[in-house]
């Protein structure tokens, strides 16, 4: 369990925060840049989540997903070593990846075909979700590249994971839309 009793510790004010296992990082360290994406796409989904109070069975996926976002942070911020720790860390897992994917093909069974690239529009609650999409393929892009980087290492599973939050977020999102009857098409050349 947890206990903060001290929000402030100044420890940061040079510029550097403390993984949970490890040196300190500067506040620019691709990790820590990496598990801070991951709390902003968390945070967004909490912004979603305003919206979709008449979707339960979508708020409670969410809800989930919220939940997993901090096991991926403390995953990230406890990178892995060949030195033991004292403890086992906590580590995005397989089912967690295979939950997700369940819920996507959950959502994805009423869904309208696709027939065009759709814009980010629609609902408040859809337009929110592609906005943590993109967040989501932020947090993505660095955890790739901190995994390609000289002495990093990102587990396959967090990989994964992380991949299939943005396929979510985004089949979440034409969910939202009335099943995709409410989509935004683009249409390309239209204002040439």
């Amino acid at each position: 369990m947890v206990k903060l009793n001290k929000i402030y510790t100044k420890t940061g004010d040079d510029g550097t925060t403390g993984l949970v296992a490890g040196p300190r990082r500067l506040k620019h360290d691709l990790r820590v840049e990496a598990y801070g994406t991951i709390d902003e796409t968390n945070s967004i989904i909490g912004v979603v989540r305003l919206h979709t109070i008449d979707m339960p069975e979508l708020d409670a996926m969410l809800m989930r997903i919220q939940n997993d976002l901090f096991d991926l942070g403390a995953d990230l911020s406890t990178p892995e070593t060949d030195e033991p720790l004292s403890y086992e860390p906590l580590r995005i897992i397989d089912s967690q990846v295979e939950r997700i994917e369940q819920d996507i093909d959950t959502l994805n069974a009423g869904l309208e075909p696709l027939k065009s690239f759709i814009l980010p529009a629609g609902s408040p609650a859809s337009a929110h979700l592609h906005l943590a999409r993109t967040i989501a393929r932020r947090a993505e892009r660095l955890m790739v590249a901190l995994s390609r980087s000289k002495g990093e290492r990102v587990s396959p599973a967090a990989l994964k994971y992380i991949n299939r939050l943005s396929d979510f977020l985004f089949v979440a999102a034409r969910h939202a839309n009335d099943q995709g009857r409410a989509d935004v098409l683009w249409v390309p050349g239209k204002n040439r």
